[in-house]
């Protein structure tokens, strides 16, 4: 792919302005020294609009632009399921989670355990967060996005590995989350902005420049497969997207864990001024769910109409991609850019946030002060990045699907993880060692149907074992006595009462989804 000066100028302008931006947004007051709140969560401070356009930011990377396009390209729109459903996740975690873990004013997910169960529970979480987001969310998104950039570029693998890492450390090391959610939502813009760019291009080429609507009826009428929400019993992909199961089963165990309780997803929410302003925050990333499968998916549509003869299918993104003029495809390249390290700000600031206050106070001798917490976060966040740097082309340079790889791995323990917080949060019997024991039925559950029966759908495995999971946590409940325990959450005080303007957006999105599904089923 030919990029101009133009093109250059533009990609080089936002590496820059990012990292000033990021400097300028996090940057305190003379004299005064950022604590450990500042750091990690922004000194509880971020307004709705950062809240919301960080968690979209988290959450898209070259996974979804590169992978899901890829999906749309061989499935089509029933891809967008992982899309369109999550908003109705984000809401239940708006009303239903944030209202508990913000009254607790907890730093992380693993110290809310500790407060509910036993520093026990807080550190096997803690240990297995840091293991998965180093070693298979930042290696995944840096492999990722250095093939994606490799694909447009030509730029050396390893090369690009350490230029996304150099790029995300250089914005999000010295400001912490506030420099990573305050410049959020220029990467989000550009996200949306180079997404739908790709999107207006390829049905207009469609339809000859007989516009958008035009382009999109053609590709309806050349492929109507392709907008099958729900996919038939014959259909080669079925089971990855098991039909009606995916809005009756599994997704919503594997929706619930990563939306309600993944640190570097609700560590936005958490550092909001207050709980409304947190829902607000998590409402309009619910809204810009909605624009997603025109923003990733659609332009794999596209490529199977313009581009049917691809070798493979994450070529889709990359191929229409070059049908932007110059000066666009700048843009959109930085969209790519920007989901990617926006991504990596995001994990990284997570696994640093995890290790210094979950880990590290728990082994100190004495406690740290707050500027010896900063620098400890500060430290761990480079070191995470630069083991996933050196790990990314071992664990995932010989597999086929880098989606794949997250979904076998991480997907042996969200359904536990699921179990271990629901009833944390809303069962006053369960144990300690009721969760543990959920937390490794999960595992052995999950690991044993892989092995014995690996063609059975991964998300009817995900809703079997959180089934059998939670059983076993209420087995070992009832032998333990089954009474209320001591550190249980008492709900009679928390208030689950939104406003007005939440309620309303709750009912507009429900009422969107339902169209799309009849419409499309």
């Amino acid at each position: 792919m030919l990029f101009s000066n133009l093109d250059i100028f533009i990609v080089a302008s936002y590496c820059v302005g990012i990292i000033f931006l990021a400097q300028y947004v996090s940057r305190s007051q003379q004299g005064v020294e950022k604590t450990a709140e500042d750091y990690f969560l922004a000194g509880r401070s971020l307004p709705w609009w950062a809240i919301g356009a960080s968690l979209i930011a988290a959450n898209i990377s070259a996974e979804q632009i590169i992978g899901m396009s890829g999906q749309g390209f061989v499935v089509g729109m029933a891809i967008a399921t992982y899309e369109l459903t999550a908003a109705i996740a984000l809401i239940v975690m708006a009303k239903y989670f944030l209202p508990l873990f913000l009254e607790k004013q907890i730093y992380t997910m693993p110290q809310f355990l500790e407060q509910r169960f036993d520093k026990r529970v807080s550190l096997v979480l803690s240990f297995f967060w840091l293991a998965v987001y180093i070693f298979i969310n930042l290696t995944s998104v840096l492999w990722l996005g250095s093939l994606a950039i490799n694909s447009l570029t030509g730029l050396d693998l390893f090369t690009g590995l350490v230029l996304l890492a150099l790029l995300s450390l250089a914005y999000s090391l010295w400001g912490g989350l506030k420099a990573v959610a305050m410049t959020d939502i220029i990467q989000v813009v550009l996200l949306i902005f180079g997404g739908l760019s790709v999107s207006y291009i390829a049905l207009n080429q469609i339809s000859d420049g007989a516009g958008v609507v035009s382009g999109l009826n053609q590709v309806y009428q050349l492929l109507p497969e392709k907008f099958d929400m729900i996919l038939s019993q014959d259909n080669p992909a079925y089971k990855d997207l098991p039909g009606v199961w995916v809005l009756i089963g599994g997704l919503w165990i594997a929706h619930f864990a990563y939306w309600g309780f993944n640190q570097y997803i609700t560590q936005r929410a958490l550092g909001a001024k207050s709980l409304p302003e947190a829902q607000k925050g998590v409402m309009f990333a619910a809204y810009l769910k909605l624009l997603m499968p025109f923003v990733v998916v659609l332009p794999g549509i596209c490529a199977a109409v313009i581009y049917p003869a691809l070798e493979k299918s994450d070529q889709a993104y990359p191929m229409m991609m070059s049908l932007l003029p110059n000066g666009l495809l700048g843009l959109t390249f930085a969209a790519l850019v920007a989901a990617i390290v926006s991504s990596l700000a995001s994990m990284t600031n997570s696994v640093s946030t995890i290790f210094t206050m979950d880990i590290y106070r728990s082994f100190s001798n004495s406690e740290p002060s707050e500027q010896k917490l900063v620098n400890v976060g500060r430290n761990v966040a480079w070191i995470a990045l630069f083991i996933a740097v050196l790990c990314a082309q071992p664990l995932l340079g010989s597999m086929e699907s880098a989606f794949q790889y997250i979904q076998n791995f991480t997907g042996f323990f969200t359904p536990g993880i699921l179990v271990i917080f629901l009833v944390a949060l809303f069962w006053k019997k369960a144990t300690t060692l009721s969760v543990l024991v959920a937390a490794i039925m999960s595992l052995v559950l999950s690991f044993s149907i892989f092995i014995i029966f690996p063609e059975y759908p991964f998300i009817h495995r995900m809703g079997l074992v959180f089934l059998v999971s939670g059983f076993g946590c209420y087995l070992t409940s009832l032998l333990q006595g089954y009474s209320d325990q001591e550190k249980a959450i008492d709900l009679s005080g928390i208030s689950f009462k939104t406003e007005t303007s939440f309620n309303y957006s709750t009912a507009i999105i429900c009422i969107i989804l339902t169209i799309t599904y009849f419409l499309l089923w």
